[in-house]
């Protein structure tokens, strides 16, 4: 299997521009811990992560040093904390060095490069331009949904690409924070919807694909009024 094959795609982002609370909103109204910055063009510019958020000014959580550890700590890195914990744009906080893959980047190597490099996320992009991310998460439901010596070649990959399509026309579906993996003709449905209802659509236009055998929902449902708190 490929980036492509499990990737979420469209990706929930953010501006350099998008100030810090509005960064904080995001994360909380999608359960998620981190998201990939883009320009104006959709160019992927850089991430950040709820880690940027842990010492806050706001929050009272700012670095707090005994005198004798500023004499030791040098200018620079006293700098950096002042900026994480004051910072009120997006574009001050984010790491630039984003570690990337390709949408036909094995899967194999995508485990490596959140191995090698201690991250949780590898976005994917084309030509530098974001199309979708692979998270921990992703890698692991490609495991559950894999069944051995059933995949067609191309056919899985190509429901996958039809379904997904499918529901990003779909005005009621909230596509960015769901994901398919299709594994001999299987579906199955992984992520949040803010609804049964939803949930219900999802599989039954999973179930309405040609060429689906079977559907298996491990969709959850998570409460609107928390997630737009």
């Amino acid at each position: 299997m490929k980036a492509r094959d499990v990737m979420v795609s469209p990706v929930i982002t953010v501006k350099p521009y998008s100030s810090v609370r509005e960064l904080a909103q995001t994360l909380l109204k999608h359960h998620i811990s981190a998201v990939p910055v883009v320009d104006d063009q959709e160019k992927l510019i850089g991430i950040v992560s709820e880690g940027d958020l842990l010492r806050r000014s706001e929050a009272g959580t700012e670095h707090q040093r005994p005198w004798y550890r500023l004499l030791l700590s040098g200018g620079q890195t006293l700098a950096a904390e002042y900026i994480k914990a004051h910072a009120h744009k997006v574009g001050d906080l984010m790491v630039r060095e984003v570690v990337t893959a390709g949408p036909d980047t094995p899967l194999d190597e995508i485990a490596t490069l959140m191995e090698k490099n201690s991250i949780k996320r590898v976005p994917i992009v084309r030509d530098g331009q974001l199309v979708g991310i692979v998270t921990r998460a992703n890698l692991i439901q490609a495991v559950a949904s894999k069944r051995i010596g059933l995949e067609v070649e191309g056919v899985d990959a190509a429901i996958r690409d039809k379904l997904l399509a499918h529901l990003n026309a779909q005005p009621w579906a909230h596509t960015a924070l769901l994901n398919v993996t299709v594994s001999g003709g299987v579906v199955d449905l992984w992520g949040m919807v803010p609804s049964e209802t939803e949930r219900k659509a999802v599989r039954v236009a999973a179930e309405s694909m040609a060429g689906v055998h079977a559907v298996n929902d491990h969709l959850v449902v998570y409460r609107r009024h928390l997630a737009e708190a």
